[in-house]
């Protein structure tokens, strides 16, 4: 895996084209380059079972490739991701009963 670190700016380049880490946005999880969007909120709408052309319905600031590459780099950082994923879950007890 080839990391690149950038000294100005805090961010660093993965082999991926559109996945970047960068410290100052969600204390580095991995985004979609140039968002905020991290690759955990992708995974989730997959998870949910949306196609990724309709996760770019909900997502429109994002394109069909940023879709399929944080699929990709999911397939291979599961373990990460889903870390991620279980970190900001909303607790059972703070969901109204009307929406479980």
């Amino acid at each position: 895996m080839r990391f690149v670190n950038y000294n100005l700016d805090m961010t660093s380049a993965t082999e991926y084209k559109y996945i970047v880490k960068d410290e100052e946005i969600l204390e580095g999880e991995p985004i979609i380059k140039g968002t905020r969007t991290p690759v955990r909120a992708i995974v989730e709408n997959w998870r949910f079972g949306l196609s990724p052309e309709e996760i770019i319905i909900h997502l429109p600031h994002l394109t069909l490739a940023q879709v399929f590459e944080a699929l990709s780099y999911y397939s291979d950082h599961q373990e990460e991701i889903n870390a991620y994923i279980e970190r900001n879950k909303i607790p059972e007890e703070k969901i109204h009963p009307s929406l479980k």
